[in-house]
């Protein structure tokens, strides 16, 4: 349904609807409440647009001028009226398979973390470790957080910092746990202080460019761990078992996901075999590896230890769960510092990207982000988790957008092909279908449930079934792991267009533009791969630590280097932003938009645009005089498909609602009518 709804001009300025709620932004209309309809057009843009004559120039703000906990101010009040139906909100039967998906997702990499940092580090963490920290960063996120959507836990390059970290102190002969406290402490000072100062606002110029360039290398980090698991096995009997199992992990689970998407079998058991298909192949295969000759070959399991208590070294001692941060000089104290910025800098992109990512432009969102506000709960939970001994847990790549993923509600979507004709010459079917989502089950109960069940797995038959995992089965879900994080990145996606014949390529491809040679392209991709080979290779040395420094200077690259190298155009096909402009409103806005626009200077926190060549924010006018929809804005059949309430918040004349009203009702009619010709949403 092709119909445009022009945009409401907004209550003026002797309305008596106008008014502004607590927390909204000042000189903009008030945001929605539950209903989740929000319109960001600033005060200034609406008297420009009646044509009232009232220009009113916004409050400037230079960079040096700094307005302290703005940002997270500004977060809490935009999702404190969303928290109670965040909680109702989950009663949907896609709670219940994000849940499981997410306990297993979440809880395998980590236990096959926890052995590399247990080899790696002599002990010094073990699965009880890294339980404790998902735990952690479940429960405080999924309570307390402004995006309770991304799953917090242990990760590849934290893995990598902490083993390194040990290579570099041990020969020292300093206590390695309470170094590790200290740099979790002097790190929450650095986190505080950048939520503090609205670092995040920074995050407008985090674009798809960075993002898939980290995405691959943690792809690379998973593939790596699961080779490094068999490595460590020999080469005799054991080692060919484990290589076999871990293949036929890899294979059972690739192949459950592509039923998954496929049009074999019915409804139901494609969404079974999608949600729950890894999971079972791990407990099958669990119990394989001890049928027949199998059961006399000795494999290698996850060593665990005392239900809910730390991991013992090897004489058989055992620290307590606190640690005696005070137990080392005071030198090797401001020696932490610097270490403390690298982890630093390392969350501060690791964790936001991953909020990003979980939030993408793919994904029907409609309640508000918070950016500053997550990051003052991430460096509480780094300084907590270096008091208690454990590996400090950040968003997780590609969990976090798994689970928003998996909380879709779906539709199928068929489309005609273009050239029927050829292709039933070429024997090709003339119709093609996908799965849309249309909606997002928005809550906060997957995430906490999947962390008490991380803390139910550290009691005594639990850890026992735990200790039955081969290492053969923690390398094979390491692949699959791998394989789905580098499927869905956006280098390996731009690698197979031009790897692909063109001939053969669809003429409405995202990359098939006139105007973008390929040339530009295998240009992009090369920087993109040299990006990633930098991290990567850094990470293969003793300077492994220094990491994050790599992976920050992705961000000035696109923003300065890239545009002196390609055209707006280019980029505009190339890149773009990482989430919606939706979501970005508690950073100010996104960069890298495909359009022309002409921002307006504003202040930090989202309030209103900042200032910057290509940054789409919520004040801003094309210059063509068209329509700019944000992620706020939203037309009645955009609201009916992705399945929100038609109810328009305080400030909305009644024509725009019962506008709304009708156009809402005609499309969901259709929707309906489709349904009953066969069309099913996943979840029902």
């Amino acid at each position: 349904m092709a119909t445009t709804t022009k945009p409401d001009p907004g209550p003026g300025p002797g309305d008596s609807s106008s008014f502004t709620l607590p927390g909204s932004i000042p000189g903009a209309r008030p945001g929605a409440g539950a209903g989740g309809l929000h319109t960001n057009t600033t005060a200034a843009a609406d008297d420009r647009e009646s044509g009232s004559g009232h220009h009113h120039k916004p409050p400037s703000s230079a960079w040096w001028k700094i307005h302290l906990f703005r940002g997270m101010i500004n977060d809490l009040r935009r999702r404190a009226p969303y928290y109670w139906s965040d909680w109702t909100d989950a009663w949907n039967y896609r709670v219940v398979p994000a849940t499981v998906y997410m306990y297993f997702a979440n809880i395998l990499p980590a236990l096959a973390f926890s052995l590399d940092m247990f080899t790696k580090t002599d002990r010094m963490y073990g699965v009880n470790e890294v339980l404790l920290a998902s735990v952690l960063g479940a429960v405080v996120f999924s309570i307390t957080a402004c995006q309770p959507l991304v799953i917090v836990g242990v990760t590849g390059p934290i893995t990598v910092f902490n083993y390194t970290v040990y290579d570099i102190m041990q020969p020292t002969g300093t206590n390695y746990m309470a170094f590790m406290c200290w740099i979790g402490l002097w790190s929450l000072v650095f986190h505080w202080v950048l939520a503090v100062t609205n670092s995040c606002n920074w995050l407008r110029y985090v674009t798809r460019f960075p993002c898939d360039i980290f995405g691959f290398y943690v792809a690379f980090i998973y593939l790596q761990k699961g080779i490094q698991v068999l490595e460590r096995l020999g080469d005799a009997e054991p080692f060919y078992l484990s290589v076999v199992v871990a293949l036929c992990v890899f294979a059972i689970a690739y192949i459950c996901g592509e039923l998954g998407e496929s049009s074999l079998f019915n409804h139901t058991v494609r969404v079974f075999l999608k949600d729950y298909g890894t999971p079972l192949t791990v407990v099958f295969f669990t119990g394989f590896v001890h049928f027949g000759k199998m059961e006399g070959i000795h494999l290698e399991n996850l060593e665990v230890s005392k239900a809910f208590f730390p991991t013992p070294r090897e004489n058989g001692w055992i620290r307590g769960w606190f640690i005696d941060f005070w137990d080392i000089p005071v030198g090797d104290i401001f020696l932490a510092i610097p270490f403390a910025l690298l982890l630093t800098i390392l969350f501060w992109f690791d964790h936001n990207v991953s909020s990003l990512i979980a939030q993408g432009t793919e994904f029907p969102l409609r309640k508000p982000a918070g950016f500053h506000w997550d990051l003052f709960l991430l460096g509480l939970t780094t300084g907590v988790s270096g008091l208690l001994g454990l590996p400090f847990p950040n968003g997780l790549i590609p969990q976090a957008p798994f689970h928003t993923a998996s909380l879709c509600v779906t539709k199928v979507v068929t489309n005609d092909d273009t050239d029927a004709d050829s292709s039933e010459a070429k024997g090709h079917s003339s119709e093609s279908y996908e799965y849309k989502p249309v909606s997002v089950v928005e809550q906060r109960v997957s995430n906490l449930a999947q962390g008490l069940l991380t803390l139910g797995t550290m009691t005594g038959p639990l850890l026992i079934v735990l200790h039955l995992i081969p290492q053969g089965v923690l390398a094979g879900l390491f692949f699959i792991m791998g394989y789905q994080a580098l499927a869905g990145n956006g280098i390996t996606q731009k690698l197979i267009f031009l790897f692909k014949d063109s001939r053969l390529t669809s003429p409405n491809h995202p990359l098939s533009n006139k105007a973008l040679r390929r040339s530009r392209v295998w240009m992009f991709v090369i920087i993109e791969l040299v990006g990633f080979g930098a991290t990567f290779a850094i990470t293969q040395t003793v300077a492994a630590v220094g990491f994050p420094v790599v992976i920050f200077a992705l961000i000035p690259v696109r923003a300065l280097l890239l545009p002196k190298w390609l055209s707006k155009e280019e980029l505009a096909a190339l890149d773009g932003p990482t989430a919606s402009p939706f979501t970005m409103e508690s950073v100010g806005g996104a960069y890298g938009g495909a359009e022309e626009t002409e921002v307006e200077e504003g202040v930090e926190g989202g309030e209103s645009s900042s200032g910057g060549e290509g940054v789409l924010t919520s004040g801003v006018r094309n210059k063509s005089k068209k329509n700019v929809t944000t992620g706020g804005e939203k037309s009645a059949e955009e609201l009916a498909e992705l399945g929100q309430s038609s109810r328009l918040s305080v400030g909305t004349s009644g024509s725009a609602r019962s506008s709304l009203r009708r156009g809402s009702t005609a499309v969901d009619d259709q929707i309906q009518a489709v349904h009953r010709r066969g069309h099913h949403q996943s979840g029902r």
